[in-house]
C-alpha cells in the first residue's frame, strides 16, 4: 500500500444501546458476553468494524448477529476513546441508539450467550465502560420523548 505510516492504529468498533418502553418501565437490551475480556458479563451488543463497511452497516450487522434485531433506526450519539477502555488494544468505539417500537423476538447469537431486556433503574454490572455510553444514549433518546 502506498500512503502507509510506521504508526500505531486504534481498533474501531460499535456499539449499540436500544431501548423500549414496556407497561411504562424503560428498558435498554444487553446481551451477556460469551468470550473474555468480561466473560459472562453484560454489555451492549457490538463489535469491530470490518474494514468493508461503514460505522452505521457494522452497527445494524452486529445488532443483528447478537440479538436476532433488524431493521432498527439506528442513530450516532457519541465516540468513546478513553485509553484503558479496553483491556485488549486501544479501542475507539462509535456509539448508536435505538428504540424498538415494535415487538421484536430477541434472541442471543454469534459472540452473545444471552440477550435480554433490562430496566434502566435496575441495570446489571456492565463491561467495558457500557454504563457511561448507555447514561449518555438514554440523556439522548429522552430528548426525543
Amino acid at each position: 500500500m502506498s500512503y502507509t505510516y510506521a504508526y500505531p492504529r486504534p481498533a474501531v468498533t460499535v456499539d449499540a444501546v436500544i431501548f423500549r418502553i414496556r407497561n411504562h418501565q424503560r428498558e435498554v437490551l444487553l446481551i451477556e458476553r460469551r468470550h473474555p475480556p468480561f466473560r459472562h458479563q453484560w454489555a451492549l451488543p457490538g463489535g469491530f468494524v470490518d474494514m468493508d463497511e461503514d460505522l452505521e452497516t457494522a452497527a445494524g450487522r452486529e445488532l443483528e448477529e447478537e440479538t436476532g434485531l433488524k431493521h432498527i433506526l439506528l442513530h450516532q450519539f457519541h465516540a468513546f476513546g478513553a485509553p484503558g477502555r479496553d483491556p485488549r488494544h486501544r479501542t475507539i468505539s462509535v456509539a448508536y441508539w435505538g428504540e424498538l417500537e415494535t415487538s421484536q423476538p430477541i434472541r442471543a447469537g454469534d459472540d452473545a450467550q444471552k440477550a435480554q431486556w433490562f430496566s434502566l433503574d435496575e441495570l446489571p454490572k456492565t463491561a467495558f465502560d457500557h454504563e457511561e455510553i448507555i447514561a449518555l444514549a438514554q440523556s439522548a433518546w429522552m430528548q426525543t420523548q
